[in-house]
């Protein structure tokens, strides 16, 4: 992604997290909303335009060029070295998921039980393995994208499939916000395809939703994990079954 991408990238993120709309910035600065839409759009826009929208949305034009300066490239999966090295620790992979989840230090000492020595140690190890990069006062940002997602048939997912999805599917799945669906369908490798990318949309939102909902307060989020396979298949059984 090139400089000014990421820039805009960061404006855009910014008005969002200030609840302002395309509508608003319109009203504010003088232009109409197709305008405004198109700039974005077409990634078009010269750095006094750029201070003016800071202005009238009240956000320092300083911090959107230093997040944009600090952005850099990130990966959508880990390495097979890296995941390896998560399912040979269990605490570390642990601590991992916390990251991917936003956890601060404090909130996994709180939760788990995790010395704050031990708890640093893991965040220095992930650290050294490259999935995030540690600041200051133990404060960490991630090195994989909003799209992260685990290697296809790789260590972790191996991993949870020997240890985790019995305990997933465990529950009843009745709570507020829970749901299980199990869908037979027959279809054309068309449409298996197309379905295959409205969920890779569906994990687009769902990441969506988890870095806006960062911004709320702890005790208003609850850990949901969102568990999906798609494939041709049958179960086994009914297969010994077949003529």
């Amino acid at each position: 992604m090139s400089s000014p991408d990421m820039l805009l990238d960061v404006l855009r993120a910014e008005l969002r997290a200030a609840g302002i709309t395309y509508k608003m910035l319109a009203d504010r600065i003088a232009m109409s909303e197709s305008s405004i839409k198109r700039m974005f759009g077409q990634k078009d826009m010269t750095l006094s335009r750029l201070a003016q929208i800071c202005q009238a949305a009240g956000i320092a034009m300083e911090d959107v060029l230093r997040r944009a300066a600090d952005a850099r490239p990130q990966a959508d999966t880990l390495t097979l070295v890296q995941e390896n090295a998560l399912v040979a620790n269990p605490r570390l992979l642990l601590v991992a998921i916390c990251c991917l989840g936003h956890w601060s230090l404090e909130q996994m000492v709180e939760t788990y039980r995790l010395t704050e020595p031990e708890c640093i140690g893991l965040l220095v190890e992930l650290d050294r393995l490259g999935v995030i990069e540690l600041k200051p006062l133990n404060r960490y940002t991630l090195r994989v994208s909003n799209a992260f997602r685990w290697l296809p048939d790789g260590p972790v997912q191996r991993f949870f499939r020997a240890h985790v999805v019995e305990d997933y599917f465990a529950g009843p799945f009745d709570g507020a916000g829970e749901t299980l669906m199990c869908l037979p369908a027959r279809l054309s490798h068309a449409s298996a395809a197309e379905l295959s990318e409205k969920i890779h949309q569906l994990a687009a939102e769902l990441a969506r939703m988890h870095r806006n909902d960062r911004r709320l307060p702890p005790r208003e989020r609850d850990g949901f994990t969102l568990l999906v396979g798609f494939r041709s298949w049958e179960f086994s059984a009914f297969t010994a079954l077949r003529r």
